[in-house]
């Protein structure tokens, strides 16, 4: 009985790691701040088509309204309640949305704040999205509700009751980060609450959670309120099914909470990965593309079956969070595609897209004193719809990097290489790098200075193949470079230093 039991618990345990993607469709989008109806909207027209297996959305639960600085993107990670209404829209249109996803079998993964609620700042009154009343000085929230004894202010041993030392846990997991009311989650009330917002989640069908700001709760008063979880809906997801988990946790080494606490409750964010990718793309401290041979595990990161991969994310593309400047982001595009094009093929971790929006930049010693604003939004406040142009891009100062074809194409190229292991490695001791998946694609980088001219041996059936950077398979044509794969599996590729995009993908559903 008692080794059934120990089963039991590692099948639930090792549940929480499974995205629950479809079959065949192996990364996920972030749709930073997009409005539920232009998500519902994008996954039937866009995302399913294009082999995304899900989009993690921003938070969906009422947050506090801040005017000054007037509507920034931070006010979503301070709760008010536990209610469905935020700028993105209302519970309606949140249900319609997951609904509308799931049936084109493009999954929704909630952005989950529970660590805490709004600032102590925040004053007291309904200026919150939802329109509930709270008071953050009594620390009231009767919308939940949560009191004054729902919090960790006993437990904080520093003199004003915020993190003052990331060596000390006590501070990181039992203080207020920035001066965020943290909840008391050894309690089982704010446990039971914590479940009941991501059960009525669950109900609605979403398929897991990122945990935002889990490096300051205590692992195991997570899995307290993570083993209270319900099953996922089966009207979308097989019986018996968990929600995946992936935990934010930032751990670049040097601090006292490691990634791997967190291993217990599902996968964490590897920001190591992102941080090391922009220094060798960039080429900073001597780093060569080279050096990516051993990529993954031998870089130092957590196992790949644990890791939620990202080249940059909404926090760190501000130079929040991990990795400082040596992160790539959208502003430099050439870099960027390669970037997300070599993380695309690479078979390390599950990987997440990043989707933005544009805002005005303005650097005051080197630092970008607007990294806080908002989404693109009208006079009022609300949230700008996201507009397609003619040729698929986005309008209203909507990035949409997952729209970009480079971007989309090395989606569908990793869903093609799925489960095909790394093979094929070439390069030429400098930034010219290449690598087989098995015998299903193959892929070439030209990072140097100069012109790469070369024949590789791709392990790739004989025939004509449709580059998928430059263009892309459109009937029995390639609209990019044509690569020809001999009889013996090798191909001649040449990729200028000039390039737009120095880089070259193939795939066997690419082929003429």
């Amino acid at each position: 009985m008692r080794i059934f039991l120990l089963l039991v618990a590692a099948e639930l345990c090792w549940a929480q790691y499974n995205p629950n993607t479809k079959s065949g469709r192996t990364s996920i989008v972030h749709l930073f701040e997009w409005r539920w109806a232009d998500i519902a909207l994008e996954c039937e027209r866009y995302l399913a088509p294009n082999g995304f297996g899900g989009v993690q959305i921003s938070p969906p639960n009422e947050n506090i309204v801040i005017t000054n600085p007037w509507r920034p993107w931070w006010e979503r990670y301070q709760p008010i309640s536990y209610k469905l209404c935020t700028r993105s829209g209302n519970e309606d249109e949140f249900r319609d949305m997951v609904t509308r996803c799931n049936n084109v079998g493009v999954y929704i993964y909630v952005d989950a704040v529970v660590n805490h609620m709004c600032g102590s700042a925040g004053g007291a009154g309904t200026h919150s999205t939802c329109g509930s009343y709270f008071n953050a000085g009594n620390e009231e929230f009767p919308a939940v509700p949560y009191s004054g004894w729902d919090f960790n202010d006993g437990k904080c041993k520093t003199s004003n009751g915020e993190i003052q030392d990331y060596n000390d846990i006590y501070q990181v997991r039992d203080c207020r980060l920035v001066s965020l009311l943290d909840l008391a989650l050894e309690k089982d009330y704010v446990r039971s609450k914590i479940a009941e917002y991501m059960n009525h989640l669950i109900g609605i069908g979403v398929a897991g959670f990122r945990i935002d700001a889990s490096k300051h709760m205590w692992p195991g008063d997570m899995k307290a309120f993570l083993d209270k979880l319900n099953n996922l809906h089966t009207k979308w997801f097989p019986e018996g099914a968990r929600p995946f988990i992936f935990q934010e946790v930032i751990d670049l080494g040097g601090e006292a909470i490691k990634a791997s606490d967190y291993f217990v409750n599902g996968r964490v964010t590897e920001f190591k990965y992102g941080a090391k990718l922009g220094t060798v793309i960039r080429r900073w401290n001597g780093e060569k593309m080279t050096y990516l041979k051993n990529w993954g595990e031998g870089w130092g990161f957590m196992p790949s079956d644990r890791a939620l991969v990202f080249v940059d994310n909404h926090d760190n593309q501000r130079g929040h969070g991990a990795g400082g400047a040596s992160i790539l982001t959208f502003w430099d595009p050439r870099l960027y595609k390669m970037a997300v094009g070599f993380m695309l093929a690479h078979p390390y971790g599950f990987t997440r897209v990043m989707s933005s929006y544009r805002w005005s930049r303005w650097f005051e010693n080197g630092k970008d004193v607007n990294d806080w604003i908002g989404p693109p939004s009208n006079s009022d406040g609300s949230t700008k719809t996201v507009t397609i142009n003619p040729d698929t891009t986005c309008g209203n100062d909507w990035v949409c990097e997952h729209r970009w074809r480079q971007i989309r194409n090395m989606v569908i190229f990793r869903n093609v290489v799925d489960g095909q292991a790394f093979t094929n490695w070439w390069d030429n001791n400098s930034n010219q790098v290449a690598f087989g998946r098995g015998n299903k694609g193959f892929i070439v980088f030209n990072n140097d200075d100069w012109n790469l001219s070369e024949t590789l041996q791709t392990g790739l059936p004989a025939g004509t193949y449709c580059d998928v950077i430059s263009g892309q398979k459109e009937g029995n044509s390639c609209t990019g470079i044509q690569i020809q794969v001999n009889g013996d599996g090798r191909a001649y590729f040449q990729i200028s230093n000039s390039a737009e995009d120095p880089f070259v993908a193939i795939h066997v559903n690419a082929k003429l």
